[in-house]
């Protein structure tokens, strides 16, 4: 079976870090979690797979190499989520309705799906300001950081709560296009949680501002939806 470990995410680094950020965040893994340690975190296994990590991105060529399979292996899992998808409204399309049927089953997307994740996905973005504000008071005060942290989670409850009603009804094909908005919008706002909650493990500024240009680009994509759901309401 292929090694699904991502040596960034062992390492907490972004995938565009530099050598010099990578070799701190290295030392700094191996001090926390080595034998000797005066931390508590001691951890042999995963002192192996930090030095598996460090072994592969600390070195120029075998991270080019690695990041080369890390690109072949996204366009696979990208191309079978399509095929699936096509396949799924296919499907869908195979066995639609007509007339008032399909009047009906607009109305009913619309309101159990689409009204209830637009709501969701307005409180996340919407919010994200005010919350990197107060952080910048003092983006070390441990009060702030863990009022910053309550605040992702309750974001991320919010964007699952948002992807299983999304699912929970396919779209009409005249809402596709919304549909589709809506779902890399989704995606889009867990990448940008992702990123804002490596802030609060190593105080990298650079993951507060991808987080940010995340949810700037979903808040596009946000508007998009709401356009092409204009058309029909």
């Amino acid at each position: 079976m292929a090694d699904k470990t991502n040596h960034y995410e062992t390492l907490k680094v972004n995938s565009n870090a530099s050598q010099a950020e990578i070799k701190q965040a290295y030392r700094r893994l191996v001090k926390m979690f080595h034998p000797d340690s005066n931390q508590g975190t001691s951890d042999p296994e995963q002192i192996i797979r930090i030095n598996a990590a460090y072994e592969v991105l600390g070195d120029v060529q075998n991270r080019q190499n690695y990041d080369q399979r890390l690109h072949q292996r996204s366009q696979k899992t990208t191309s079978g989520r399509q095929q699936r998808a096509a396949a799924a409204q296919k499907q869908y399309q195979a066995t639609r309705k007509t007339g008032r049927d399909v009047d009906e089953q607009i109305e009913q997307w619309l309101h159990l799906v689409y009204q209830p994740v637009n709501r969701l996905l307005f409180s996340i973005l919407t919010s994200l300001k005010e919350q990197i504000e107060k952080l910048a008071a003092d983006p070390f005060d441990d009060v702030l950081l863990e009022e910053f942290q309550d605040y992702l989670n309750a974001c991320r409850d919010d964007l699952r709560q948002a992807q299983i009603t999304f699912r929970s009804l396919p779209n009409p094909p005249t809402l596709a296009r919304a549909a589709a908005h809506l779902y890399y919008c989704l995606n889009q706002v867990g990448d940008g949680l992702d990123q804002l909650e490596y802030f609060p493990l190593n105080y990298h500024e650079s993951y507060l501002h991808a987080g940010q240009e995340m949810f700037r680009t979903a808040t596009h994509l946000y508007r998009e939806a709401q356009e092409s759901v204009g058309a029909y309401v």
